[in-house]
């Protein structure tokens, strides 16, 4: 047997690890590890979520392919109709999905590094060329760039994140508007979108712009906001004519009961979840401005959970190494052009800043 010739040189993706491998990896126990390395919500699931967790009636039966009672909470949460609406294995199954559905092997999708590595992953996965048009050095497109490359290559889809991981900035409007003008499908990933104003991202949603549109897709998560990263369940919006080779195409049990059950609860307690929201963008101004005080460190403004640093006069990786080895605290650094001498901070509790903030001085 042999395997395909693609996946044989398939580059691999480097995920985060949970706190049990961490703790034995640096002979601490859990409870003193700061864990600020994945961007997930250190407050976790609300309480009523994990109490209908411990009360699931159907765990021993299948859930339901469609996931209908999930899609009607979130047509009422985002005011986009079910009919536009898919739940997934997370964010991340959906990405995977598009590519399966829309790309024939050697068609190529647009990536603008540095951001989300999960677009170039699955187009390798799925024997497809990704054409990485990276960003200018604020981070921003380069809009040029992108023109080029879709008058050059006529790439089918392209992937941008607003706000952009790792850096956290947001897409703006004009910017927006001028992807969308191209002839390719966009596909906005709007995973950390609450965290970018006031009222959960509405504001700055471009989610209910799908119906009205046949080239954008938006896609978002409860991993961030509603601290169900461990669950895996996420959304997105598409234009009606993708809708039925999705449903034929997606695997028939897609999001679990327990997922499904997590998010519903969540979204009728989302103005218990937008405090959580306000709580850690407090956190993250006061993280960022502790983190400017910081001599070697040079902190980028975010509309994330999450804080970029360009580590100026010693080695970012080393850095990351010490903070983990000597002090227990966890953080992402990317070994790929344009980061490697930065590292990724995510926003935790007060006293998760603190061990951070100590660990850094001490250093």
């Amino acid at each position: 047997m042999k395997i395909r010739a693609h996946l044989e040189s398939l580059p691999q993706y480097t995920p985060i690890e949970p706190f049990e491998v961490l703790s034995e990896r640096v002979g601490r126990d859990p409870s003193r590890i700061v864990k600020l390395d994945a961007n997930e919500n250190p407050y976790g699931p609300l309480p009523v979520v994990r109490e209908a967790l411990g009360k699931l009636d159907f765990p021993h039966i299948y859930p339901d392919p469609e996931s209908r009672a999930l899609r009607k909470s979130l047509a009422k949460f985002t005011g986009v109709g079910e009919e536009y609406l898919l739940a997934g294995a997370g964010a991340d199954e959906l990405i995977d999905l598009l590519m399966r559905v829309l790309l024939e092997p050697g068609e190529a999708v647009i990536s603008c590094p540095p951001t989300f590595g999960m677009y170039p992953f699955d187009a390798d996965v799925n024997a497809a060329r990704c054409l990485e048009v990276p960003r200018k050095a604020d981070f921003s497109l380069d809009m040029e760039s992108i023109y080029k490359a879709v008058e050059d290559y006529q790439p089918k889809i392209l992937f941008v994140a607003s706000p952009n991981n790792p850096d956290g900035s947001l897409l703006d409007a004009e910017t927006a508007d001028r992807l969308l003008s191209l002839p390719l499908l966009v596909v906005l990933d709007e995973a950390y979108i609450e965290f970018a104003s006031e009222n959960l991202g509405a504001g700055l949603s471009r989610v209910r712009e799908v119906p009205s549109r046949e080239n954008l897709v938006v896609l978002r998560t409860f991993s961030k906001w509603a601290g169900l990263a461990g669950l895996r369940v996420g959304y997105g919006a598409f234009p009606l004519w993708l809708m039925p080779t999705l449903w034929k195409s997606k695997q028939p049990y897609n999001v679990n009961v327990a997922a499904s059950v997590a998010a519903q609860v969540s979204l009728e307690h989302a103005n218990d979840l937008a405090k959580f929201v306000e709580r850690l963008k407090r956190e993250r101004g006061r993280l960022f401005a502790a983190l400017q005080a910081i001599p070697y460190l040079k902190p980028y403004a975010t509309q994330s959970n999450f804080i970029l640093c360009q580590v100026i006069g010693r080695d970012a990786a080393e850095l990351k190494a010490r903070l983990a080895r000597e002090h227990g605290v966890f953080i992402r650094y990317f070994n790929k052009p344009g980061l490697r001498d930065h590292i990724r901070v995510s926003v935790g509790r007060p006293q998760d800043t603190g061990e951070l903030l100590r660990a850094l001085r001490n250093l």
